[in-house]
């Protein structure tokens, strides 16, 4: 019995260590658009706090950037500028804290919020979460999301968010 509760509490603590930390480093972003065949590459700097406060600024195309601020969720994609109101759209509100709960090492709630089916394996120094949508998404929502964290520090090494409409981004950090 006082084995399994070593075994549970380490357990805790290593998902409070995820979910306690923020990021600052280099990524590669790869989007892949299923319909056309089409790739693009791209390239920046990210800072998430550990909260509500994540900032991509892309060095490739420079000028372009992704910013969560609270409710608030600004980018400037290929030109193409936003602000937009998580507190407005159902969506958008959706994919903010998809994101931030991924980020934040706190992806049974990010499951948990778009109906999903959660996996999480660890191999080779690394633990690998796979949320994927049980039923019909969304226009927009995220179909699947996979996650990869070192398991020594719980630093996040790459994200693949997969859309419905078949647009796959995926984000791979830069870390010493």
């Amino acid at each position: 019995m006082k084995h399994i509760t070593l075994i549970v509490t380490a357990m805790l603590l290593s998902v409070a260590a995820f979910a306690q930390q923020g990021i600052e480093t280099d990524f590669t972003q790869t989007k892949e658009m299923k319909v056309s065949g089409k790739t693009t590459q791209k390239a920046g700097h990210i800072v998430y706090d550990g909260n509500d406060q994540l900032s991509m600024t892309y060095t490739q195309p420079e000028g372009d950037y992704f910013v969560i601020e609270g409710d608030k969720v600004k980018m400037n994609m290929d030109g193409k500028k936003a602000t937009l109101d998580a507190e407005k759209s159902k969506l958008v509100k959706l994919q903010r804290a998809t994101l931030l709960n991924c980020l934040s090492g706190n992806w049974e709630q990010a499951a948990e919020d778009n109906e999903a089916d959660l996996t999480v394996s660890e191999a080779d120094g690394m633990r690998t979460v796979l949320i994927k949508a049980k039923g019909k998404v969304p226009r927009g929502g995220y179909s699947s999301v996979e996650i990869t964290y070192r398991l020594s520090d719980g630093m996040l090494t790459q994200m693949v968010l997969e859309e419905a409409i078949g647009v796959k981004n995926t984000y791979v950090m830069v870390l010493n």
